[in-house]
């Protein structure tokens, strides 16, 4: 976003990130999102709150966040040599008008086939921690990625042309002013 030239604040949510029973992937991502944006908007007034969750969905499981070395290795290892989905879920919400709406993008990723040796390399990068599916694309984790159909910034972690393209129709942000164009 800010390559685009938009003004915006960080602003962590303590909105707890777990799983509830009955709850497909797709209603995760979008309730997380959701409480999320509400959490950091209920502090907040004049303002467009973005809450966004991805995740990392392999033959139905969700693949989190690796915490140990162990739980980063056994991801890389299901995610070696297939394809996943990466999906993400985001929610505007406007402080004024407590409106909001919640869209979600899916992108099919493919990764190549790790041996051990790319595996455990990986893994002591420390890169894959703090990272859905143990794998940031948009860093070293490059390297394993075969295939994406669908959306890159998705997979990074936030899905910058639908966000824009839900920010325009709301009305809260225009990238661009018409030209005034004179005819002469």
């Amino acid at each position: 976003m800010k390559q685009l030239g938009l003004q915006f604040e960080v602003i962590p949510s303590s909105a707890k990130e777990s799983i509830k029973n009955g709850e497909n992937p797709i209603e995760h991502v979008l309730r997380l999102a959701e409480d999320k944006a509400l959490d950091v908007g209920k502090s907040m007034k004049d303002s467009w709150i973005i809450g966004a969750d991805t995740i990392v969905l392999l033959n139905g499981e969700i693949l989190g966040k690796p915490v140990k070395e162990q739980n980063a290795y056994q991801m890389l290892i299901k995610l070696s040599g297939k394809e996943h989905r990466v999906i993400t879920g985001f929610c505007i919400f406007n402080t004024n008008t407590k409106e909001s709406i919640k869209e979600y993008v899916k992108t099919r990723v493919t990764i190549k086939e790790l041996s051990d040796e790319d595996i455990r390399g990986y893994i002591q990068t420390k890169e894959p921690f703090d990272k859905a599916g143990a794998y940031a694309i948009q860093g070293i984790g490059a390297f394993m990625v075969k295939e994406i159909k669908g959306s890159y910034t998705n997979v990074v972690g936030l899905p910058i042309c639908e966000l824009i393209e839900a920010l325009s129709r709301l009305g809260a942000v225009k990238l661009f002013e018409p030209p005034n164009l004179q005819q002469g």
